[in-house]
């Protein structure tokens, strides 16, 4: 007999999960973490919800059962190193579900530290991602442990994983019609599985929980303004966690964040994903807007090819990598001059900056202005060319002479 650390959602895979192990005649210790899978609202809704999560875990025949808010530490070891690099996968993903993957494993680690586990257990298929961030993060925590995901070494389709769910007394909320695969945080959420599965299908209005249908969203826009200091989100003084709750909120009823992505998977094959991120989405607009604003030329085009190295290496599942932690170091640094304020227009859909301001703005009305206070050495440019295209004249000059005298 082995204890088990499992990373339990309360979902399908998870559920059959555990009543496998258990069957198997192991003790389980279900792992459950809130990290804001309901948009970050808190109140008995989100409470009770969790904690009926906590108490099927039990009620399967956990030996423990763990609920933990790790909404916090997701936003201060997660969320904010992914806003500093501008992480967008493939140009349009924040990559939600990969953040939360080496969080889940440094929790998993601590929890079977705590009860002595030899184990850690996971729901992830040989299809997925997860189960290669899962496990690299466990093996840089801890070696010793063992990382199990007895859903890739022995698979089961999701039509057969809900028959051994029925056959075994085990609640869930998947139907056959309907077997979207939901994962959720404050930094997003994500659908897969169904109709979704074929890209050429438009995905189905029950899909989305975030974002308001076309038909549903206000007439009129919104303005909402993002404060930074040190690259640090805020805004009425409100939690990291409290922020992203409310951004979800008021980018979600315009319909911002719906993604839907044809994407490239670690493990080689294209996968069609759904996603709703209003919120990070909206943050990454005003992030990049501000650096825009104070950070120089030479900066901005640098940071951009880090933040894609950034964000390759963690939708990788190389999150422990050195050289990731080296870019955070780099944006680190950044950090002191990304302080201002950012002003965001929502409205239909869309997410637009109407207004930057910083102490640390490198933007100069009297160098930028055509107007009659223009202080700009316009007579200074000749010069400026002449120098700048230097170089290019002298190789097209001495080309032409030399083909000159070929002739």
């Amino acid at each position: 007999m082995s204890t088990i650390v499992l990373a339990y959602s309360g979902g399908l895979d998870t559920s059959v999960l555990l009543k496998r192990h258990i069957l198997d005649g192991n003790d389980v210790i279900a792992m459950t973490l809130d990290l804001g899978e309901s948009d970050g609202t808190a109140g008995e809704g989100a409470s009770a919800a969790l904690n009926a999560v906590r108490d099927k875990a039990l009620a399967l025949g956990a030996k423990a059962a763990l609920l933990i808010d790790a909404k916090e530490r997701f936003i201060e070891e997660m969320a904010l190193p992914a806003l500093r690099a501008n992480a967008l996968y493939e140009g349009m993903y924040p990559m939600s579900a990969a953040l939360s993957r080496p969080l889940i494993a440094a929790l998993l680690v601590e929890t079977a530290q705590q009860y002595g586990a030899d184990a850690v257990s996971h729901g992830c298929t040989g299809k997925g991602n997860d189960q290669v961030r899962i496990e690299i993060a466990v093996k840089a925590l801890d070696p010793k442990l063992t990382a199990l995901a007895p859903l890739r070494d022995k698979p089961m389709s999701r039509p057969d994983a809900i028959a051994f769910a029925r056959a075994n007394s085990v609640p869930v909320p998947h139907t056959v019609d309907q077997p979207y695969s939901v994962d959720a945080n404050l930094w997003g959420r994500s659908i897969e599985a169904g109709v979704l599965e074929d890209p050429w299908a438009a995905p189905p209005e029950d899909a989305y929980a975030w974002t308001a249908a076309p038909g549903k969203r206000p007439s009129a826009p919104d303005e909402f303004v993002v404060e930074f200091e040190g690259g640090v989100p805020s805004s009425d003084r409100m939690s990291g966690a409290q922020l992203l709750a409310e951004m979800n909120r008021q980018a979600g009823k315009h319909g911002i964040g719906r993604i839907d992505l044809v994407e490239d998977r670690v493990v080689g094959v294209k996968s069609r994903e759904v996603y709703e991120c209003p919120g990070s989405i909206a943050l990454i607009t005003a992030h990049k807007a501000l650096e825009r604003l104070v950070l120089t030329r030479d900066e901005l085009r640098f940071k951009a090819l880090l933040d894609q190295k950034w964000t390759e290496l963690t939708y990788d599942g190389l999150w422990p990598s050195p050289l990731r932690k080296a870019i955070d170091a780099f944006n680190a640094s950044l950090a002191p001059r990304m302080t201002g304020r950012v002003r965001l227009r929502f409205h239909q859909a869309s997410c637009v900056v109407e207004g930057t301001k910083s102490p640390f703005g490198l933007y100069d009305e009297r160098l930028a202005t055509y107007g009659r206070d223009d202080a700009f050495k316009h007579d200074a440019a000749g010069g400026f060319i002449h120098l700048w295209g230097l170089p290019i004249e002298l190789n097209a000059r001495v080309e032409h002479e030399a083909l000159t005298m070929a002739k």
